[in-house]
């Protein structure tokens, strides 16, 4: 019997052992920047003007939010839309990370206020906005960096 028993903790050890390894072994990547990414088609010949508003409007905005600490960067990227039903347009926003998107909201709302004014003059210009593209949906996802 404790021959038994000793046969079989050594056999639980030996099913275990790949298992802690697998648990302790080191990833393939570390964690990067977080990106928001808006995916974005611009109605038919409004690409131009949208972007005539982005620098008009938005690019301020994204600009103070560099300059407060609250983004690290944002890109915009133009493509060809694949069908009817694609985006054409990605407006990407970095993030130093996860966190950094707690309360992020307020901060914007902040920012919004400083740089477009009003309540009514931030909607007149989503208005504005909404009459030249449509958004597709927004997406959080981290950078990977390969080891």
């Amino acid at each position: 019997m404790k021959d038994l028993n000793t046969f079989s903790f050594l056999l639980l050890i030996l099913l275990l052992l790949p298992l802690q390894e697998s648990l302790t072994q080191e990833l393939p990547y570390n964690e990067g920047t977080v990106w928001s990414i808006i995916f974005i088609r611009t109605k038919p010949g409004m690409t131009n003007e949208y972007f005539r508003n982005f620098t008009s409007n938005l690019r301020g905005e994204y600009e103070e939010g560099k300059k407060q600490g609250l983004i690290l960067s944002y890109k915009l990227l133009l493509g060809n839309a694949a069908n009817k039903d694609d985006w054409n347009l990605l407006l990407m926003v970095e993030y130093k990370n996860m966190a950094a998107l707690d309360g992020i909201e307020e901060k914007w709302a902040d920012i919004d206020t400083k740089i477009i004014g009003s309540q009514e003059q931030q909607k007149a210009g989503y208005t504005e906005r909404s009459e030249m593209r449509e958004t597709f949906g927004t997406k959080i996802v981290r950078e990977i960096i390969l080891k």
